[in-house]
């Protein structure tokens, strides 16, 4: 049986009666992300190391408990998934293993991968404040805190509480904050909302370009990649006449987010499944992650692609990412409190 029939079997019955024999040169790839674009950063690994990818592709929730399912007779070799609050749960579940590499360990800031190895991040998408040029003075919105102050009533647009990008920017502010500040900055933000919370970063964007929001809260990759080709009711006029702050440069940092992986703990392939992540973390692969999908790369003084250059550098949060996940659950009771939808 090859590799891709064992796949396809595992899908038509969600169960193993034996442990797979896999061929060696191979890695089991179970990604969440999305994104055409990543094709390269899988081809040029195959080229350069001789390893082949086998990829199962859905969503992060769906992966976990896919994995969970499978067992000990799991193919899975990585978890590939965006937010380091998908990580921390896959982590939770015992789904992934310790890794040590040098490599890693030297090009990953340590804020940006499990303390004890786990995961690894290896892109960032900045989440920010965009914000009408002609409606709104940058220095009234200077800091994620500020989003709350009443003279922004009516002005404030945002995802679902809900989405896993939200929780994770509370789950921040937890941190920095404590809960109580956390709850009050909740309910002013929701209090400052222009309509209700509704749509992905890119309506937020629209919803400026439309004049219906003054203010909005996006990835930084969402623009950056209107920017680089063009979206649907974000036209050049309406791109120039968004401007942005990277919030908090003054105090803590702007909130980062990841796009991560880790090696499960049952991987069959586990030195290639090492092998991949280093991948990740090199140079080339670093460059491609901002030039491929519009992200800010993990490891220092990586050139960044036009667009995603043009937004800046910036300071970041240096908390470790794996408190977004522990705060996560506490995230969603707060903004449940106080009625965001």
């Amino acid at each position: 049986m090859t590799i891709k029939e064992f796949l396809v079997a595992v899908t038509a019955t969600a169960a193993f009666a034996t442990t797979p024999v896999l061929a060696a040169g191979e890695l089991n790839l179970y990604s969440s992300r999305h994104y055409h674009t990543d094709e390269r950063l899988y081809t040029n690994f195959e080229k350069k190391t001789g390893i082949k990818i086998n990829r199962i592709e859905d969503g992060a929730d769906k992966l976990i408990e896919r994995i969970k399912a499978e067992g000990a007779n799991s193919p899975a070799d990585i978890l590939l998934t965006d937010d380091a609050g998908r990580l921390w749960r896959a982590d939770e579940a015992g789904l992934f293993q310790p890794v040590e590499s040098e490599v890693l360990e030297t090009r990953i800031p340590a804020n940006l991968r499990h303390p004890d190895g786990h995961w690894y991040g290896f892109s960032q998408r900045i989440r920010i404040t965009f914000y009408d040029k002609s409606k709104v003075n940058p220095a009234d919105i200077q800091t994620y805190e500020a989003l709350a102050d009443p003279k922004l009533k009516g002005m404030v647009c945002t995802r679902s509480s809900g989405n896993i990008y939200m929780l994770s920017m509370m789950a921040s502010i937890i941190e920095a904050n404590g809960e109580a500040a956390a709850q009050k900055w909740a309910q002013g933000v929701y209090d400052n909302r222009a309509r209700n919370p509704q749509g992905g970063d890119t309506d937020q964007l629209r919803g400026i370009a439309s004049g219906e929001c003054a203010i909005a809260i996006a990835n930084t990759y969402y623009f950056a990649r209107a920017l680089r080709k063009g979206v649907s009711g974000l036209d050049e006029k309406a791109l120039a006449n968004i401007g942005w702050v990277f919030p908090n440069q003054q105090d803590r940092g702007s909130h980062s987010n990841i796009s991560g992986a880790g090696v499960v703990a049952t991987a069959p392939n586990r030195e290639n499944a090492i092998k991949f992540l280093e991948y990740l973390a090199s140079d080339e692969a670093q460059e491609y992650f901002s030039a491929g999908n519009d992200e800010y790369p993990v490891v220092a003084d990586v050139v960044l692609s036009d667009n995603v250059a043009k937004l800046g550098t910036f300071k970041v949060d240096q908390i470790n990412l794996n408190a977004l996940g522990v705060n996560q659950p506490s995230a969603q009771r707060i903004y449940d409190r106080v009625g965001y939808k």
